[in-house]
């Protein structure tokens, strides 16, 4: 919206009407039109924390193709594969796009209190479904992850979104050293976790199962987590349909990600799912744009010692406990203790827009 207001004659030269003056509201009314378009256009600086993994690859590519985002790193931790793998594969990813401007940085190489769990099983012995992409043109930058992060978050105050696809172990080492990042990320949005059972056993989904503690860290680290859940992506499923659809293009990014989702398509059937889990994506899209999921504030804590339940995310639907009061040799319940926020959970996905950005992105349209 544009308002234009020319300058007008001296009075004393050339008396007008008072009506015909611009107005400073108006004045105010474009500086502000054009501040807010501005704004809106400028693409929102992320960083992506990964374990790639298939489904992460899906999710930089979504990232780096989507004109809303720009990623300025991708920082690496050990978990679908051993760190040293990650690493490479995310050097192998932003070659393939062509964009070697984006910083890639090693990071954790295990969990904070555990022997690390890969998950070549479902993303194939390299993490990428075997396929083998040409050698990085790109470079590893030398800064440790997590160190990383924190430069970023306060050279770009309030700018920056973290994005982790993986264990939380970079996210929480960060965080641990320089609290006041919480304050000055603008928007953190994990996939992990699930309210309504794992993928990993009955109750835990794999990127908190794999690092407890740091997700523990995490969710208590002061800021509002918005979680992209487990339990959201399996509803959220890439099919034979959209497969098809990315199949009509050829390119080596388009390529790429068919050879991925025909591998995890393959394996979720072959274990029973009825198309492959868009989990990290999901993430990704749900930040491009918020409308594609439905969000609602919780407070979450991380088991992080039950013997059946270590890693589960545990989501006070209800936004309060009951106090319970000692009364003699019995307690009574008097009211109830009200729990502060600390994520907003996704309750459920437009999984068909989404997969339709998804295809359309991929295939650069």
């Amino acid at each position: 919206m544009y308002i234009f207001c020319f300058a007008k004659p001296r009075e004393e030269e050339l008396p007008v009407k008072r009506s015909e003056r611009c107005p400073i509201s108006i004045v105010l009314l474009a500086l502000f039109c054009l501040t807010s378009a501005a704004s809106e256009a400028a693409p929102l600086r992320l960083i992506i924390d990964t374990d790639p993994g298939v489904d992460d690859a899906m999710a930089i590519l979504l990232a780096l193709n989507s004109p809303e985002l720009k990623v300025e790193a991708l920082t690496v931790v050990a978990g679908n594969v051993e760190a040293a793998q990650g690493l490479e594969n995310a050097l192998k990813i932003v070659s393939l796009a062509g964009r070697c401007d984006v910083v890639v940085a090693a990071g954790a190489q295990h969990p904070l209190n555990q022997k690390l769990i890969t998950a070549q099983f479902w993303h194939g012995k390299n993490g990428l479904a075997g396929v083998e992409l040409p050698a990085s043109r790109c470079k590893a930058d030398a800064r440790f992850a997590p160190d990383l992060i924190i430069e970023m978050a306060h050279k770009y105050p309030r700018e920056l979104t973290l994005i982790p696809v993986g264990p939380l172990t970079n996210i929480a080492l960060a965080v641990s050293k320089d609290p006041s990042i919480a304050s000055l990320v603008r928007n953190i949005v994990i996939m992990g976790g699930s309210i309504s059972g794992g993928n990993v056993n009955g109750a835990a989904e794999a990127n908190i199962y794999n690092d407890p503690e740091a997700a523990q860290i995490v969710f208590n680290a002061g800021w509002m987590v918005t979680v992209i859940g487990s339990d959201v992506g399996e509803r959220t499923l890439m099919t034979r349909k959209y497969l098809a659809e990315l199949q009509t293009n050829h390119g080596p990014q388009s390529d790429f990600v068919a050879k991925l989702a025909d591998f995890y398509l393959t394996r979720s059937e072959k274990s029973g799912y009825s198309g492959a889990a868009m989990y990290d994506p999901l993430a990704v899209g749900a930040v491009i744009d918020p409308t594609l999921v439905t969000l609602k504030d919780m407070h979450v804590d991380v088991e992080t010692k039950g013997e059946f339940t270590r890693g589960e995310t545990v989501a006070n639907r209800m936004g309060s406990n009951e106090n319970n009061v000692l009364h003699g040799d019995h307690y009574e319940i008097e009211g109830v203790i009200a729990l502060k926020p600390n994520a907003r959970v996704c309750l459920a996905s437009d999984a068909d827009r989404f997969l339709n950005l998804f295809v359309s992105r991929i295939r650069g349209k």
